[in-house]
């Protein structure tokens, strides 16, 4: 397992450099010159010796050197000091800044993942053994709903509706777990469940779909041969093998959760990294930019990792040397 383990953490390194230098170089296709835009923002728009004062930015920023000789310095400051750059703007160091702003995402879509599980393999598991009943086909329902209904639709539905008709909106001043646990929790609740319920619906599916997989199996045959009660064969012998491609889809959803958690965190302003990123993409923040994306790569290889981890507490006929 060891052995299994470094070797896992081995491939991270070059599946994390071929990330930055996507996300490096393809940043700078974005329409648009920051260098430009900073000039006139600090010229007062006026254009008065425009040209000079981009040019001074450029040596400023390190901006006027070739992009190969930027991303250079960029990743020996990774490597040798761990330092991912400053913004362009604020020189707010990238670190420091999702220090932040990334306790807010994970919180999220932790929760999120958590209703999602809570919601799809209850339903899933009472779907399969009660296949083709009316409640079969109730859950069968709300999951394709689950699945056809966007989360953004959803929490703009939240945000408005309830407004008109009762005047409640829902909180929108951001306030820490560390400051109040439970005025957190009633802040993160609604977005937490909208991006639950959005998930829950391939979740579902997937949970009974192998379950009747498993459940035609001839060891859960002879576990019913023997007399063994519906709630034995159902949870100690059919449920864990059911659950490892669940446990595998789930770790699929981690860039759909980031995805997600992008758009309620602007919905229901959350300072979270999605909220972040959207705002460093639209002033063209390059360094925050391929900061948030090298963490978010790390954050979604790691989650793979442990998910191919369990595997072995799942089914102790896998094993990893």
């Amino acid at each position: 397992m060891s052995s299994y383990i470094i070797r896992r953490l081995l491939l991270l390194i070059p599946t994390l450099f071929l990330v930055t230098i996507i996300v490096f170089f393809t940043v700078r296709l974005i329409p648009g010159d920051v260098i430009e835009r900073m000039a006139w923002e600090q010229m007062g728009g006026q254009g008065i010796d425009i040209a000079v004062q981009m040019e001074s930015l450029k040596q400023k920023l390190g901006l006027d050197l070739p992009l190969h000789v930027q991303y250079g310095r960029w990743m020996g400051n990774i490597i040798l000091h761990g330092d991912l750059g400053k913004s362009l703007w604020t020189s707010v160091p990238v670190i420091e800044e999702i220090g932040v702003r990334f306790p807010v995402s994970f919180e999220l879509g932790f929760m999120g993942i958590l209703i999602a599980l809570i919601i799809a393999v209850p339903i899933g598991i009472y779907s399969a053994i009660r296949q083709d009943t009316i409640g079969d086909y109730i859950a069968r329902s709300f999951a394709i709903i689950f699945i056809a209904v966007p989360s953004f639709w959803i929490g703009t539905m939240v945000m408005v509706y309830p407004s008109i008709w009762w005047g409640w909106t829902p909180p929108i001043s951001y306030i820490s777990f560390a400051e109040n646990p439970i005025e957190n929790l009633k802040q993160m609740v609604i977005p937490a469940f909208i991006l639950g319920m959005v998930m829950s619906g391939v979740t579902m599916r997937m949970t009974r779909t192998m379950m009747l997989e498993v459940l035609r199996q001839d060891y859960i045959r002879t576990a019913w041969s023997k007399g063994l009660k519906e709630r034995v064969v159902i949870f100690r012998h059919a449920l864990k093998n059911a659950m490892i491609p669940v446990i595998s889809l789930i770790g699929l959803q981690v860039p759909v959760m980031v995805g997600g958690s992008v758009v309620l965190e602007q919905i229901f302003v959350l300072p979270g990294i999605g909220r972040l990123l959207i705002d460093v993409l639209s002033s063209r923040d390059y360094l925050m930019v391929s900061g948030i994306n090298l963490l978010m790569a790390f954050f979604i290889l790691a989650v793979n990792l442990l998910v191919d981890l369990t595997y072995s507490w799942l089914d102790p006929r896998v094993s990893y040397k």
